[in-house]
């Protein structure tokens, strides 16, 4: 984009007094363009310090090694667009690069992308995401720039995939009797119009800029495959959610694991129940999910109350499951939950009533097609709203908010768990943050405090493969984001914990039950010698990937599986390729040499599309020629 458009922006930013403090939402509300102006222009300016408060910059993925150069490179291209404007400041805070007289503070940071960032790691700023306009304004912003939608037949604008935190920043600056901020937004034509909460205020932004003649892509976020841990998981995570009620989740293969699952339990109950029980044989038999969940299609429908909403909730209400509406009146939804509505109540909800209410969007470039192209009545059913009414219920509405959030399941996902229910979520050990609280915490502490309702954290029991295999279920970690006392349910590839309410003794041994083979004796072990467990055995010798996979193998070979669930940014090739890299990555941590030295024995790879598209189909030294041996050995092993 020219500098030139932002000329005007920039001299009435010029205009203010002392440094520049610019607040900018989280993810996809980012006008980049806009961003790298006024970065460009502190930059060039030593006396003019810029301070950025926002969260989740959304970058591309950078390349490890030679073959995700080579893999990721046409990809991005093909997948933004060449023209996509990459933050600056991003990059620079990644290299550690940042002006001394600028400061980049975020509460929420892209996962792992700043975890060797000295600025980024130092400025983070931990919040749960409802304090979040409070911390900005306490910081007094005095320009705010949002990416905005416009409907094409009124001319009104909306906040679109962002309503979530700028009309709740500026109700904090008057209470705090601070001046108003310079408001300026950019209008970006690919954005979805949303209505109601969503709709900007008449005259709410001081400059309100024109998309360029050829606007580039919004950031879509690249679906990643679904592996067999993970379906495991999003399976038997599953089986807790109960019909008529309130769904939650978050983002990732673990949520399109879940969401597949969902909508497999409801369009195809049959070949459900048989994954369920190859999984689970017992779990006809489950008190747990006969008390909290079922295995049953959805006669009545889910209600969403989501931060975000990602392609998993377009799936769910594409399949009908997610069709539960709610009316922001609270005598409607007190005779609806009583059962005394009348035919006029019902009739009033299922005009005027919402099966979602998210706080912002964020996924694929599929889901802001999906939005865009919905039915004016049908995407006014999707309230887009402010953090501060969907990631908790003491907003003022608490009472409406329940009756709408009955028999909720909120899930996430973390990294670990402690023998005691703690999660690890956010953070390392050694204080260095991954991505953030954002609304985890609230959302955990919701579902203790509404009646009926579960948090249930989503996690793998082992992270790499092989003889680099750890555990993520530990005795004791030095970071936790979850506190003890919260521990709800947690499921990992090889079973549901139910920990809500357990003892610690109790705790530890529904952890160990859900742990993998190889280090449940150890846990237990660790929780004897604290005096934590009385020693009586937990009989974990069935939870090895092994078993997993051949339990989940016929699934896949009749089609129920898929690698993509939701569907795929990737070719066929590449989605091969994809398979051939992930298998690479976990043999190398068993041995580079080892695996150089299988790959050299075997044959020359054949997949000949594979190779093309990497450039390796003809190697032009011994440097390539290495790498397509290598590759080629591992198309060989994860053809399917």
């Amino acid at each position: 984009m020219s500098g030139d458009r932002y000329a005007e922006v920039l001299a009435r930013l010029r205009a203010l007094e002392g440094p520049w403090v610019v607040a900018a939402p989280l993810g996809l509300g980012k006008p980049n363009g806009l961003l790298n102006a006024i970065y460009r222009a502190a930059c060039a300016d030593p006396e003019r310090p810029l301070v950025l408060l926002t969260a989740l910059s959304l970058a591309p993925p950078q390349a490890r090694s030679e073959l995700e150069r080579r893999f990721l490179e046409p990809f991005l291209a093909r997948h933004l667009g060449s023209d996509y404007p990459h933050l600056d400041y991003v990059r620079d805070q990644r290299r550690d690069r940042l002006p001394a007289h600028v400061r980049v503070h975020e509460f929420y940071l892209q996962s792992g992308a700043m975890l060797d960032s000295a600025s980024a790691q130092r400025d983070y700023v931990s919040l749960n995401y409802t304090h979040v306009a409070r911390a900005v304004a306490a910081r007094q912003p005095n320009v705010v720039v949002q990416l905005l939608a416009r409907d094409a037949a009124s001319g009104r604008l909306s906040f679109s995939c962002n309503p979530d935190v700028t009309l709740d920043l500026l109700d904090e600056m008057r209470a705090l009797g601070l001046p108003r901020p310079l408001l300026i937004g950019e209008v970006h034509p690919d954005l979805p119009f949303m209505g109601g909460v969503a709709e900007v205020p008449a005259g709410l932004f001081d400059c309100v800029l024109d998309p360029p003649e050829q606007p580039h892509r919004l950031f879509g976020l690249p679906r990643q495959p679904v592996t067999d841990t993970e379906y495991a998981i999003g399976f038997l995570a599953s089986t807790l959610v109960r019909d008529g009620g309130t769904l939650q989740i978050g983002i990732g293969a673990l949520s399109d694991a879940l969401t597949h699952a969902l909508v497999l339990r409801h369009t195809r109950n049959r070949e459900y129940r048989e994954i369920i029980t190859a999984l689970w044989p017992e779990v006809d038999r489950s008190a747990l999910v006969c008390r909290w969940g079922g295995l049953g299609r959805f006669e009545q429908g889910l209600f969403g109350a989501s931060e975000m909403v990602m392609d998993g909730f377009a799936a769910l209400i594409d399949a009908g499951i997610v069709r539960r509406r709610v009316v922001d009146e609270l005598s409607t939804m007190q005779r609806v939950v009583d059962g005394s509505a009348s035919e006029d109540d019902l009739a009033r909800i299922e005009r005027d009533g919402q099966f979602l209410h998210g706080g912002f969007f964020l996924g694929s470039t599929d889901l802001y097609r999906w939005l865009r192209e919905l039915p004016p009545e049908r995407r006014a059913a999707i309230g887009m709203r402010r953090i501060s009414q969907i990631n908790e219920l003491y907003g003022g509405q608490e009472m409406l908010e329940r009756l709408q959030r009955r028999e909720a399941r909120f899930f996430n996902t973390c990294m670990m768990v402690t023998a005691f229910g703690a999660a690890v979520s956010d953070g390392l050990e050694d204080g260095r943050v991954v991505s953030g609280v954002g609304g985890q915490y609230n959302f955990v502490a919701m579902a203790h405090a509404l009646r009926e309702s579960r948090s249930i954290l989503l996690c793998r029991a082992v992270r790499c493969e092989g003889a680099g295999a750890r555990s993520n279920l530990v005795y004791r970690y030095g970071h936790v984001t979850i506190p003890r006392h919260l521990r709800d349910v947690v499921v990992t590839e090889y079973g549901i914990a139910d920990l809500r309410d357990r003892s610690d003794a109790e705790c530890v041994a529904a952890v160990a039950a859900v742990a993998d083979a190889r280090f449940a004796p150890h846990l237990l072990q660790q929780a004897q010698a604290a005096g934590k467990h009385d020693g009586r055995a937990v009989d974990a010798s069935a939870n090895t990937p092994a078993r997993l996979s051949a339990a989940l193998a016929p699934f896949r070979d009749r089609g129920l599986l898929p690698d993509y669930p939701l569907g795929s940014d990737f070719d066929a090739v590449e989605q091969r390729l994809l398979r051939a890299l992930g298998w690479l990555k976990a043999e190398a941590a068993e041995g580079r040499v080892r695996l150089l030295w299988r790959a050299l024995r075997g044959a020359p790879g054949d997949d000949r599309e594979a190779l093309e598209r990497m450039g390796l189909a003809r190697p032009g030294g011994l440097g390539e020629w290495l790498q397509a041996r290598l590759l080629g050995h591992a198309l060989r092993h994860t053809r399917r």
